[in-house]
């Protein structure tokens, strides 16, 4: 049985660790490198570096910061934001990066998923869905939650992993940052459509949201930002909880 993953996610803006709520309200939540570097000693299994403004301000993502994050720590990282092309693509993992993440691009040009999964192989592309119930579906949003695609969320993400997508970060809107637990019903009908790994994202709060996210929704990995960066709850400690349950996971 695979073990599944507990993944710290550093949403970045202007060169800081923010949080919100809803991807609204954003706070200081610390120093990315030293975030980072704490992480790295709760034996995270990943880490996720989101330059969250990079897409909607047109910039490219912050190599200096990758880089210097890549310097300090010694688990796998993914990162997104601002990544226009196979150029940026193979800028970021020379960077230091395992692994780069597509959102707002992939949607706009669905064939950059397939080349870039052909240039460096699927298990070095990340497909970020930022999905937002719409009465009975989801629909896709991207630019950092800002704009509204009019894509079916399940539509998209099949899509994606039959263009190559290796992996698939799913963040609810509606439950990002509430601490009301994951959304299982939207993780569920994700991870029954797809045979890639889906990273359940948004709403993590206690320690049971974690298990259910596993056993009920069958994720294979759990992202979790606020209630790691303000300290509720360690890596370990959600670990050691989800081993006493009979979740396999690497302590």
């Amino acid at each position: 049985m695979l073990s599944k993953r507990i993944i710290p996610c550093l949403d970045i803006k202007e060169g800081r660790v923010v949080k919100g709520v809803k991807f609204l309200g954003l706070r200081d939540a610390g120093d990315p490198v030293e975030v980072a570097r704490a992480y790295d000693a709760q034996a995270a299994d990943e880490l996720v570096f989101l330059d969250i403004t990079a897409s909607f301000e047109n910039r490219k993502t912050l190599i200096s910061l990758v880089e210097r994050i890549a310097r300090n720590i010694f688990m796998p990282f993914t990162v997104g934001g601002g990544i226009g092309g196979i150029e940026d693509i193979r800028n970021i993992l020379n960077a230091g990066a395992e692994k780069v993440s597509l959102n707002t691009q992939a949607v706009k040009f669905p064939e950059l998923i397939s080349a870039s999964a052909k240039r460096f192989g699927s298990q070095c592309i990340v497909v970020a869905i930022d999905a937002k119930r719409q009465g009975d579906s989801w629909e896709v949003f991207i630019n950092g939650g800002r704009t509204p695609t009019g894509i079916d969320a399940l539509v998209w993400v099949e899509k994606a992993a039959r263009l190559g997508a290796g992996e698939i970060l799913l963040t609810s809107m509606d439950h990002d940052g509430t601490k009301d637990g994951y959304d299982l019903e939207l993780t569920k009908s994700v991870t029954q459509k797809v045979n890639v790994p889906v990273i359940a994202s948004g709403g993590a709060g206690k320690l049971e949201d974690f298990y259910n996210v596993f056993a009920r929704a069958n994720a294979d990995a759990a992202l979790a930002a606020s209630l790691f960066h303000y300290q509720e709850y360690s890596v370990k400690q959600v670990k050691e909880y989800l081993k006493e349950r009979g979740v396999a996971v690497r302590l």
